[in-house]
């Protein structure tokens, strides 16, 4: 990747929604080496996929949780069962293995606290759990899904 590929990419990731034409000028290309450029990208698996944000607070998804999750064994068959259930459930937009006392934190959005409770309870479902504890974010203070580039400069 060059830096015009980079410059693409921190366009994109900031507005997916604007034109070809606005991309290709916002990077010093005429629009079609600028559509082949993101091509490129896409075929190459560097660009995977177009969403559409939306506000949590607009979705009356109020709560942020993270929960912390120890496992009961540490199996295959545990590890395969677990990730399975709670992929299952929508409350959950990000689950991590991680290295460290915890095994498994996940980032959840709930309208309340009793909605965690309702949630707590079907987590605890998917596998046997050690220890399940969670911490809910007062104010997110940044948030952003793009990813660093200047590394690759």
């Amino acid at each position: 990747m060059d830096k015009t590929d980079l410059a693409i990419l921190e366009n994109l990731q900031a507005d997916a929604s604007r034109s070809l034409g606005e991309l290709a000028e916002a990077v010093h290309l005429s629009p079609t080496p600028c559509w082949r450029r993101v091509q490129r990208l896409r075929e190459n698996g560097v660009i995977t996929g177009q969403v559409t944000l939306c506000d949590p607070q607009q979705l009356d998804l109020r709560v942020t949780a993270f929960v912390f999750i120890k496992a009961a064994t540490h199996s295959e068959d545990w590890m395969l069962r677990f990730v399975a259930g709670a992929r299952e459930l929508p409350e959950i937009v990000e689950i991590h293995r991680m290295a460290g006392d915890i095994d498994y934190l996940l980032k959840v959005y709930l309208p309340d606290i009793a909605a965690y409770d309702r949630f707590y309870k079907k987590l605890i479902r998917v596998a046997d759990l050690q220890d399940i504890s969670a911490s809910f974010s007062m104010e997110t203070v940044k948030f952003t899904t793009a990813l660093p580039v200047d590394h690759l400069r």
